[in-house]
């Protein structure tokens, strides 16, 4: 599960768009922190998408937060189970 912080303050409501059926969205971009985790445990940081053709012009969105990856965490912290030596293996060891 990858959670998201955003402060909300810093979203540039013109980069706002209407959907097809209605409602108002925000195209947002996870990038990845370069040195890994930050001082704060976040994995990246998360910018407000400008759209295809302003990012072409070289224009960036604003920063409006950061992300975590809480399966990373899960992963890290959870025992891996021993493997048996194949040595001391066994017909019973098999499971067919």
């Amino acid at each position: 599960m990858i959670t998201l912080n955003i402060n909300v303050m810093k979203i540039d409501k013109s980069l706002l768009h209407e959907g097809k059926t209605g409602g108002k969205y925000m195209g947002l971009v996870l990038f990845d922190n370069k040195e890994g985790k930050d001082q704060y445990g976040n994995d990246g940081y998360v910018v407000q998408d400008v759209g295809k053709e302003r990012r072409l012009a070289g224009e960036r969105g604003p920063i409006i937060g950061n992300w975590r990856n809480l399966e990373k965490r899960t992963e890290a912290a959870a025992p891996k189970p021993e493997a048996k030596p194949t040595s001391e293996m066994t017909d019973e060891d098999i499971p067919f």
